[in-house]
Order: C-alpha cells, then sequence, then structure tokens
C-alpha cells in the first residue's frame, strides 16, 4: 500500500509486477500461463484504481466465476492475425497457439484485443480497431429520436420501432427455467445446468438487441445528417429503488420492471453507436417537457396526453401519437421552460456545424 496525506492507495504497476515475477518463480501453476496476459490484468487494475480516485468511475470490483471472464493482449502480438478465407480467420493467442474465430468484418491496424467468455459458455474475440465515420449523406435531414420502453424508438417521420425480444414459446421457457433454478440446490450439477441454459437464451436476447442497435444506427447515420435524441441520465434512471434498512424505497418492483424495461430496449446502446458511426453529427437535446409539448403550435399542457399512446393539443386540437409528438420536438430543437413558455428552437441560437463528406 502507498498513501498521499490520509488516503491509502493498492499498490502500483511497477509493484505489482516485480511481485508477480516472485510468485511465477516460486508458483509452477503460475508459471505456466503467460506473462502477457498476466501483466495487461495487473495494468487494467491499476487503470481501475487511478479511475476509482480520479473520481470518473465506481469503485474496481472482484471478478466472479461465469462473469466477466477473459483476457486481453496488446502490443506486437495483437497483430498475429491470419485471414483463412471470406469468413474464418485465426489469431495467435500466447501459451495457446494458433485459434480459430469467425470473421464478422475485416480487422485492419488492432492495437489490441480480448477473448472473453459469457455466461452461455460461449467464446468470443474483439479487436481494438476504431473504423471510420459514416460520411455525411448530403440530404440536409434532421431526424429526432423518442426512446421509450413501450416503443423503443420513435422518430419524428413517423416511424417506431421496437427492439426484438425472445419468443413467446422462449419466454415461457425462461420462466420454467428460473423456477427451476430457484428449486435447485446450490452447487449441484442440475444448478449448474440450468443457470448455463437461463444464460443461453439471455444472449440471444442480447444478441437481437444488439444486431437491432447496429442496424438502425447505420441505416439513421446514413439517411440523415443530423440526428437529435433527449440528454438522459440513464444510470441515474436505472437505480434501484429499495433504499436501505433505515429508509427503505417504495414501489421497489414497479421500479425494477421499469429498469429492466429501460436496459432491454437499448437506449444507451443505440446512442453511443450512433455517436461512433455519425461523428459531430449527433446532438443531445433537453428532455424537458418534450412529451408534454404539442408540435404545432409549441403549448404545453400536461392534460394533452389522455393516455400513453395518443396525444391531443386542447388549444390547436392537434392529435398525434405522443411518441412521434415529443420525437418532432426533439427533431425541432425544443427547449422548454419550467414556466411553459413558447418552444425556442435551439437551432436558432447557433450555426450549424457539419462535417464534411469524405
Amino acid at each position: 500500500m502507498w498513501s498521499v496525506g490520509r488516503r491509502s492507495y493498492p499498490p502500483r504497476y511497477v509493484q505489482q509486477a516485480r511481485q508477480l515475477t516472485e510468485a511465477r518463480a516460486a508458483g509452477e501453476w503460475l508459471r505456466a500461463g503467460s506473462q502477457t496476459v498476466q501483466q495487461q490484468a495487473l495494468r487494467d487494475f491499476d487503470q481501475a484504481v487511478t479511475n476509482f480516485y480520479g473520481g470518473t468511475h465506481r469503485r474496481p470490483t472482484w471478478r466472479k466465476a461465469g462473469l466477466h471472464e477473459g483476457f486481453r493482449i496488446v502490443g506486437l502480438q495483437a497483430g498475429r492475425v491470419e485471414k483463412l478465407n471470406r469468413k474464418w480467420a485465426r489469431v495467435r493467442v500466447p501459451k495457446v497457439g494458433w485459434v480459430k474465430f469467425r470473421l464478422s468484418r475485416p480487422v485492419a491496424g488492432a492495437k489490441s484485443y480480448r477473448v472473453t467468455r459469457d455466461r452461455a459458455g460461449c467464446w468470443h474475440i474483439a479487436f481494438a480497431v476504431i473504423p471510420a465515420p459514416i460520411p455525411v449523406p448530403g440530404t440536409g435531414e434532421v431526424v429526432g429520436i423518442d426512446r421509450g420502453v413501450t416503443v423503443s424508438a420513435a422518430l419524428s417521420t413517423g416511424e417506431r420501432l421496437n427492439v426484438p425480444t425472445l419468443t413467446r414459446g422462449e419466454k415461457a421457457r425462461l420462466r420454467r427455467l428460473q423456477r427451476r433454478l430457484a428449486r435447485a440446490q446450490k452447487g449441484s450439477n442440475r444448478r449448474a445446468k440450468t443457470k448455463a441454459a437461463t444464460a443461453r437464451l439471455r444472449a440471444r436476447e442480447a444478441d437481437r438487441r444488439k444486431d437491432w442497435v447496429e442496424q438502425t444506427s447505420t441505416r439513421l447515420a446514413r439517411e440523415f445528417d443530423v440526428i437529435r435524441v433527449e440528454d438522459l441520465d440513464i444510470a441515474r434512471m436505472t437505480r434501484s429503488a429499495k433504499g436501505t434498512a433505515d429508509n427503505p424505497g417504495i414501489r421497489v418492483r414497479q421500479k425494477a420492471g421499469l429498469n429492466r424495461g429501460i436496459l432491454a430496449s437499448g437506449w444507451g446502446q443505440l446512442v453511443q453507436r450512433l455517436e461512433h458511426k455519425a461523428a459531430g453529427r449527433v446532438e443531445k437535446i433537453s428532455a424537458a417537457y418534450t412529451s408534454q409539448t404539442c408540435s404545432r403550435c409549441g403549448t404545453v399542457d400536461r392534460e394533452a396526453r389522455g393516455s400513453e399512446a395518443v396525444f391531443r393539443c386542447r388549444s390547436c386540437n392537434h392529435a398525434a401519437n405522443a411518441d412521434v409528438n415529443a420525437a418532432v420536438n426533439i427533431a425541432a430543437g425544443r427547449a422548454v421552460t419550467a414556466r411553459g413558455a413558447t418552444a425556442v428552437l435551439v437551432a436558432e441560437k447557433r450555426e450549424l456545424q457539419l462535417p464534411t463528406s469524405a
């Protein structure tokens, strides 16, 4: 440990690397592993500790069996990749040798890669490559996206998109597996098999959500010059409501269900991939009163939403889908004050600077 003032910090990387060298000399089981992988794990831990004490990240957590299992390779060894054919390639993993993997996209200029094993027992390899952003289409079109739980993404064009989930049969099987898991004895083979079957269904759902995010973000980046979304703090919105023993929360189960719905809709993933693919063309608009403002006359009326799906303005009698109405407000860049003042176009306050296409 080392300390600054009254704070004590874990050993830094240099000290831990010396300890690793001594441990490898004393333990044959540790010496059998790749020193590169072990040193990189220490570097990752040192970076995680630095981020935590810097106030930018949470406290590092212990790794758990079956969760976040994997390792990272950096440097020249990360470039040892050979393409076999259109679908397959192989990579040289230290202490393992050549490993064949499914080539989902071209790998060029990779500086590192990470090999991980998910809960379903499947191995994945991800190369750290920064792809070029999608060129600006030059159409001058602007789109607003309203994210929700019932409708995953409502566009200002009137289109409503939903993340594909498990089928009815798959959901029924998941419920049966969860009940079986609750009855299984901890540490038994039956429990391990049930957890693996449950993880396979969860992985299938996550893969469908990720594929939807990739296809949707690519299409929006290719069709629109500017993409506007609500500025939402998703991490804060999905915090648990159970509170503490002294100050317990209320409506905990309802809040947990809402949190699951938000995370299952891929709100954060969609905006993150849009910022990658449409770099410099994604604008975040204040979410205040966008769902209560009429997109035609700009009147703010809390009673205009008679239901979750219908918006009906009592000033100009404009009727529209509630999510699409909010998306139109987002597309216009409207910022409404808490007093219900007239909507002001954000785009009028500053000159829009669009990146030029390559």
